[in-house]
């Protein structure tokens, strides 16, 4: 599959010492859109008619140095166990509603930059592939929205991208065990690949039957569909908003499939979905500090 959407997409780019923004066309590649704030642009609805900023992008940029798509989001929200084989294969039932941790934002990590395994953390930690939910409606106060009904939370969808879960799982399993929070197993320095494409809504309509897959060295590890979910996408925003204020530039991790597996030194993981393209990281080991 090509590492490119097959649709218009956005993305963050580094140019020239500072962060722009950019948009990608499958007929004729990236253009750059300048110092746009990706926050006031998923406020305003920009960011949902990219073929009107293609038609005002400037120059072309032949070889993006990409940025994260959100660089400040005012949260990261995540599913757990949403997929029914994923709980299976840690001998748990699927829940009766949606597990919801968050993760850091310091986790967010760009495509092609290194997942950092901590010098320290010598127990398993593994890539978990995610669909990511970026969230963009027409909120110019930034006040956001809370209790969405279903019916209606697809129209604060800005748009989809991907997303690497990397979790200290063997952390994950004493916290658990404890009854303590999945925080800091999920939240250290680089946990969090994601993008470099995010489709907008207005572009990619329906992502309840998504093909997704993930390789660690060529190796396939990861492959389902996102119409195996058990709470779909819409209902998962409804019940986000029942909890906390939802704004434009949040992110939702939407949970993972089975087939997660450990990382080591050494690996690079491609997390491919359908019609979004490819997210690929290499892992290293944090060095013994001085």
């Amino acid at each position: 599959m090509s590492p490119q959407p097959d649709r218009l997409a956005w993305f963050a780019h580094r140019r020239d010492g500072s962060r722009h923004l950019g948009v990608f066309d499958p007929s004729d590649g990236c253009f750059d859109l300048g110092p746009l704030d990706e926050l006031t642009a998923l406020a305003d609805g920009r960011l949902l008619d990219l073929r009107a900023l293609r038609a005002k992008a400037g120059e072309a940029i032949p070889d993006p140095v990409f940025d994260v798509p959100v660089a400040a989001p005012s949260k990261i929200l995540c599913l757990g166990k949403n997929y029914a084989a994923h709980a299976a294969e840690f001998g748990a039932e699927v829940p009766e509603e949606p597990i919801v941790f968050t993760k850091l934002r310091d986790t967010l990590l760009p495509h092609g930059a290194p997942i950092v395994l901590p010098h320290w953390v010598e127990t398993r930690i593994d890539h978990e592939l995610e669909l990511g939910v970026i969230l963009g409606f027409t909120d110019p106060q930034r006040r956001g929205r809370k209790y969405v009904a279903a019916e209606h939370a697809l129209e604060l969808v800005g748009g989809y991208t991907i997303l690497n879960d990397v979790t200290a799982r063997r952390m994950q399993g004493d916290d658990r065990a404890k009854q303590h929070p999945w925080l800091r197993c999920k939240s250290f320095d680089t946990f969090c690949p994601i993008g470099p494409w995010v489709v907008p809504r207005t572009e990619l309509p329906e992502a309840n039957a998504l093909e997704l897959w993930l390789e660690v060295d060529g190796a396939e590890r990861q492959r389902s569909n996102t119409s195996l979910m058990v709470t779909g996408i819409a209902e998962a925003i409804a019940f986000l908003s029942r909890h906390t204020t939802l704004r434009p530039g949040d992110v939702i991790a939407t949970g993972t499939p089975a087939g997660v597996g450990p990382l080591q030194p050494g690996n690079v993981v491609r997390c491919v979905i359908e019609h979004l393209g490819v997210l690929a990281n290499p892992v290293i080991r944090e060095p013994q500090p001085d």
